[in-house]
């Protein structure tokens, strides 16, 4: 029986007429060609080619066998055509989900991560609240959810994505906008916008105010990061939000501040514990993660800058 290798010889030099020739469309040397054809003609027990000149020309015996050869290299070539189509994500999709925060900025830079090397992968984002994040999974809307909370679930598995930080966004004239960084005791003093004690984040600042006894006061509520910081923009308060919704820097009007309390957070990725990520998840996985990473790393080089 030939090999897939002996195949792919053998009609190189039907190609080319000569083993030279093979040689360089195959880019291998031309003793390796010889050694090759000779053990496939031995295997088979038919002389392939008549040699004369240096010019290889089939025998009449074999021209049934060049027919199935080019029968079968067009079949490899086909297969070979649908992997690459795969690698580039034809005809498959991926659908994720993702809380407001993470979804503002980071998935995008990962979406466009992906995009690099699956340029034909369609590719669905749902933005959740963080309490449809579980049913999202469960019904089979998506394969995963990145996560500001761990969600305690028998069929969901939580896996660490990054860790973050939360800022202080206040307008441009604030009287703390002159400061980099501020203690929760300065932030109770001012109308605060969308601190929620039932949000992932909203529950780590009322956290910090609890534990300094600090009383605050919420004067509007917003869901996503991207209202919050418009409100603050237009002067209706200060407020607190997660570094990550801030990595685009594209409110100029805005200055976010370092909080001297701990609001360390941490993020997961969601998904179901009985199926497996498919390939497009775990690349997306690893891009998302690998840009909430750079944000850290941002924060610690204008640490050391600052000092």
């Amino acid at each position: 029986m030939l090999t897939l290798r002996q195949i792919e010889i053998i009609r190189a030099i039907m190609v080319t007429g000569t083993v030279a020739g093979a040689a360089r469309l195959l880019n291998v040397s031309s003793p390796g060609i010889s050694r090759v054809m000779k053990h496939a003609e031995a295997s088979i027990g038919v002389k392939l080619f008549n040699r004369r000149g240096g010019r290889y020309s089939p025998t009449a015996q074999a021209n049934a066998i060049f027919n199935q050869i080019n029968s079968v290299y067009d079949k490899v070539e086909d297969l070979q055509f649908v992997i690459s189509r795969i690698k580039r994500g034809a005809n498959s999709e991926l659908k994720i989900g993702s809380v407001p925060s993470i979804a503002n900025i980071m998935v995008p830079r990962a979406v466009a991560d992906l995009r690099k090397t699956l340029p034909n992968l369609l590719i669905e984002v749902d933005i959740l609240k963080i309490e449809d994040a579980a049913d999202h999974l469960l019904l089979g809307k998506g394969e995963l959810v990145a996560s500001s909370y761990k969600l305690d679930h028998s069929v969901l598995a939580c896996e660490p994505l990054a860790r973050g930080r939360l800022k202080c966004i206040v307008p441009e004239t604030h009287p703390l906008a002159r400061q980099t960084r501020v203690t929760a005791d300065q932030i109770a003093r001012y109308p605060l916008i969308g601190v929620d004690p039932s949000d992932p984040y909203g529950r780590i600042m009322a956290g910090v105010f609890s534990n300094n006894a600090l009383p605050y006061e919420v004067t509007i509520r917003a869901r996503f990061g991207s209202t919050v910081c418009a409100l603050v923009s237009l002067g209706l308060g200060i407020a607190i939000v997660d570094e990550f919704t801030l990595a685009a820097e594209q409110w100029p009007r805005l200055r976010a501040l370092d909080i001297v309390e701990q609001t360390i957070f941490q993020t997961y990725v969601v998904h179901r514990k009985d199926v497996a990520l498919s390939t497009y998840a775990t690349r997306f996985v690893s891009a998302l993660r690998s840009e909430m990473e750079a944000v850290a790393r941002q924060r610690a080089r204008r640490k050391i800058t600052s000092r």
